[in-house]
């Protein structure tokens, strides 16, 4: 390997190439590329800059600023029409590569690697569960590194046999290439077609590791490119890579997560947020381990600690921030990629292969990358499912997860950032730049376009967000109690402002909002806390109206009116929409609370699924009293009362137990079959 560590240091130490990038036309980023004879020379002359070098500057500017206007623009027509965003992005930057005055787009493994990836990579490991991560584990393993193995032998294979003249370092290269697949192009069709949870998190977490597999892979076949390299050096290079990135960021969260704790300035804190990722990268790179794992370990691990890190006003800033910039960088991302095709086929027109050989390498590469996939996850079946059932369901998922795992390997920017960086003494470098190319728009219009129709056709269930509301509801109950059993301790203390039974009926108030998220007795209706966010809303408005007059006067401080200002928009924040419960009722099945369920307690257990009322759809004891404004029902499973929930003004079904003592109540809407234990505050 010793005269190729030169080409090996290029990926190990890729945080040196960020002097490189802009240096010359190829590594231009996004600027025109110019030949370097005519390039101004840019900052040579103290107090000077050269007019080439300002325009230039400007070019690059306009340039980045188009490229945001275009991906917000299409994304919001998109999820206005419902059109997934990905492929029309895609399409529409390989239509806009071809047109004369858009600029041509050169992107460079430095510029994706060390730029575009970290943050990415970041974002998606912040809002990762590593508990869910971690109970998928087995399944995330066989797919980022056995399935990017298997495809990246099966792939060089196939390449050699339909061009026999790709040498096999060539061949291994390319299966490295396009062996991973792309967190950000699964999850953002996944969510969005909303399949099974269980699914999109594989999908993440062995998008978030298997690049770290390919890149090492990638390395070693550049490596064997000009010399033999031994099964135990490439372990070595691989262990290495792994522990070292593995370790580079455990330093990165111990030293970050040390910081935040001293740190409440919710500024301060969001930008040593947003030089994690690079640091992290940049870092391992430099230590010869993996930078891709290095930010998703720090990633994982800060976003998990970060309720017992950070403030919550820290909390709120550092998300709201990251998802700005990864809604950015994502759709960019997908424009890029089509930005590429104009050059990368002129490069291969350029060439002396012929356009036949070319075409049978790029359909190959493509059906062996898609059924390669299918090959792998369905005998790794029996090893996915293994571990245990699914928490929710108790059962093991079926073969249509399998299914639907296997066709969602979309491909994206970390395969055409490896295929630039192929070095230039490679044969056939510009066919094997293609091939990354169609492979990654290939299963981004093949498989993107055609999996919301296979998880229809499959009958996978999507996320309830009825269920979703009851399990909030229920976590809302739990929370609650801790805090007003905590709230207990100071009821013999002098308290002449009443400020305990102030508390006591905020957080009562916050969890009838909760549960009045549910019920369909009266969908069209108002409920309490629906009446309150809307009244709430019109005083706001009045109230920020009357503040911006004042502030139109000059007489108040700026900082005292941003106060004011600032406080009224957390409020409104926090209010619930009526939009938001008619929203989760339309199209929802039936709610059984099995989404909410932590441990069943002796009472759920005992207690029966069902028992028949006397009445129906109305409140017993409301009727009795002639009143009729109750908001939801419930079902006692003792004795088949029915009365009304603690939203409604009686409170009659909570009444019922303080006086019978029964303990489990059955919800009495339409479509709903969750119970709930009012001794144990258990949902069931």
């Amino acid at each position: 390997m010793g005269t190729n560590r030169a080409q090996i240091q290029h990926f190990r130490h890729i945080g040196h190439a960020l002097a490189k990038i802009g240096q010359s036309a190829p590594s231009g980023g996004l600027s025109r590329p110019v030949p370097l004879r005519r390039r101004p020379t840019c900052g040579t002359l103290p107090g000077r800059s050269r007019p080439g070098c300002l325009n230039e500057a400007v070019h690059v500017a306009l340039s980045l600023a188009a490229l945001a206007a275009v991906v917000v623009t299409v994304t919001g027509v998109c999820r206005r029409l419902d059109l997934p965003a990905p492929i029309v992005l895609v399409a529409l930057g390989a239509a806009g590569s071809f047109l004369p005055f858009v600029p041509q787009v050169h992107l460079t493994a430095e510029v994706v690697l060390v730029g575009l990836l970290p943050p990415l990579l970041y974002s998606a490991a912040l809002q990762t569960s590593l508990v869910d991560f971690n109970v998928n584990r087995r399944a995330i393993g066989l797919l980022s590194i056995g399935l990017v193995a298997f495809t990246t032998v099966g792939v060089a294979a196939v390449a050699h046999v339909v061009m026999p003249a790709i040498t096999w370092p060539a061949a291994f290269a390319l299966g490295a290439v396009v062996a991973p697949p792309d967190a950000v192009s699964a999850t953002a069709i996944a969510r969005r077609i909303g399949i099974p949870r269980r699914i999109v998190t594989i999908l993440e977490g062995e998008s978030l590791l298997n690049d770290a597999t390919a890149l090492v892979a990638f390395r070693t076949a550049i490596a064997v490119g000009g010399s033999t390299v031994s099964v135990w050096e490439v372990a070595g290079d691989f262990a290495l890579a792994a522990v070292a990135g593995v370790l580079v960021g455990l330093l990165l969260y111990v030293v970050v997560g040390g910081v935040r704790r001293k740190v409440t300035d919710p500024v301060i804190d969001t930008s040593l947020s947003l030089i994690t990722p690079f640091v992290a990268y940049v870092a391992a790179e430099q230590v010869h381990g993996s930078g891709v794992l290095a930010v998703v370990v720090s990633g994982l691990l800060l976003g998990h600690r970060s309720p017992v890190l950070q403030t919550a006003t820290s909390r709120i800033a550092e998300r709201l921030n990251w998802r700005t910039i990864s809604f950015l960088l994502e759709n960019s991302v997908f424009l890029l990629i089509g930005l590429q095709a104009r050059w990368i086929i002129r490069d291969v027109l350029a060439s002396d292969v012929p356009l036949g050989d070319v075409a049978r390498l790029c359909l190959a590469t493509f059906a062996a990358v898609v059924v390669l996939r299918l090959v792998w996850v369905f005998p790794a079946r029996l090893l996915l499912v293994r571990p245990a059932p699914d928490r929710q369901t108790g059962t093991h998922p079926s073969w249509r997860y399998t299914a639907v795992l296997g066709w969602a390997g979309m491909r994206g920017v970390v395969t055409l950032a490896a295929a630039f960086a192929i070095p230039e003494s490679f044969q056939y470098r510009e066919t094997l730049v293609l091939t990354a190319l169609v492979v990654a728009a290939g299963t981004l219009f093949v498989q993107g376009s055609t999996l919301p129709a296979l998880v229809r056709r499959l009958g996978l269930p999507r996320p309830d967000p009825r269920e979703d509301a009851l399990a909030r509801a229920a976590l809302f109950e739990k929370a609650s109690r801790a805090g007003l059993d905590r709230l207990e301790e100071h009821v013999g203390e002098d308290d002449p402002f009443d400020t305990v039974t102030a508390l006591h009926d905020r957080a009562a108030q916050r969890n009838t909002a909760a549960w009045e998220r549910l019920g369909g007795t009266h969908p069209d209706e108002e409920t309490p806390s629906e009446a309150y966010a809307r009244l709430r809303l019109e005083m706001l408005a009045a109230e920020r109206e009357k503040v911006l007059q004042v502030r139109s006067t000059g007489t108040i401080p700026h900082e005292v009116v941003e106060d004011v200002l600032t406080a009224l928009d957390v409020e409104e924040s926090m209010l619930d929409i009526r939009n938001a419960r008619v929203a989760e009722l339309e199209g929802a099945e039936t709610v059984s609370g099995v989404t909410g369920t932590i441990a069943a307690c002796e009472h759920l257990r005992e207690a029966p699924r069902d028992v028949e009322s006397r009445v129906e759809g109305e409140c017993e004891d409301c009727v009795a009293e002639g009143w009729t404004a109750w908001v939801h029902l419930r079902k006692c499973l003792d004795c088949g009362h029915v009365g009304c929930c603690d939203s409604s003004p009686r409170r009659h079904a909570s009444r019922h137990f303080e006086s019978t003592r029964h303990p489990v109540m059955r919800s009495a809407e339409p479509g709903e079959e969750w119970r709930w234990c009012f001794v144990d505050d258990r949902l069931g």
